[in-house]
């Protein structure tokens, strides 16, 4: 039955469409990072501005391996010695990417997780998602389905049904150039 949740997912990022996860510690909203319909559409749910930028986030380290490539071997260390956890990374942003995803950035955020939901999503996709909490700006992050539901009802595509990962905050953000965590 689980397997089923995972390609449901997968089928519904594919197709353009913005679900919901579990994650380590909050409820999170997902797409494919490069439809900029499907971002788009997720921004306006949470009524998010898109200079604040997103999150992109993997189970699988490499689909990782062209981020950190042109990390110094001490910053790549860094990195790697986090992960699978819940550390996001500012990674400068060598590829042009979309900004819908960056923002007003000259970074990308990266995370590889260990949540097993979002694993399996992401292996089963075969490349990164979006990933930020699950919540209308302004709102506290859901920590629970029927939050959830409460914020979004009908307006996604898919909910995935799972548990969080018992953290009680979300994901750490560390600037890889300069070591400054900019959320604890």
């Amino acid at each position: 039955m689980f397997n089923l949740h995972i390609q449901r997912a997968v089928d519904v990022i594919r197709d353009g469409g913005v679900i919901a996860y579990p994650t380590e510690a909050v409820w999170g909203l997902g797409c494919d990072p490069f439809n900029e319909k499907a971002v788009r559409r997720l921004l306006a749910l949470k009524s998010r501005a898109e200079e604040k930028g997103l999150i992109l986030i993997t189970g699988q380290m490499e689909q990782v391996v062209p981020v950190i490539a042109s990390l110094s071997e001490e910053q790549a260390a860094r990195v790697l010695s986090s992960w699978p956890g819940p550390v996001t990374w500012l990674i400068p942003d060598l590829w042009q990417t979309p900004v819908w995803i960056k923002g007003s950035f000259n970074s990308i955020a990266i995370r590889v997780t260990e949540h097993p939901i979002v694993a399996k999503i992401t292996a089963k996709y075969g490349a990164p998602i979006i990933s930020t909490s699950a919540n209308p700006s302004k709102r506290p992050a859901a920590k629970s389905l029927l939050r959830v539901r409460q914020y979004f009802d009908s307006q996604l595509d898919y909910i995935v049904p799972g548990a969080l990962g018992g953290l009680h905050k979300p994901s750490q953000i560390i600037d890889v150039g300069t070591a400054a965590i900019v959320r604890r």
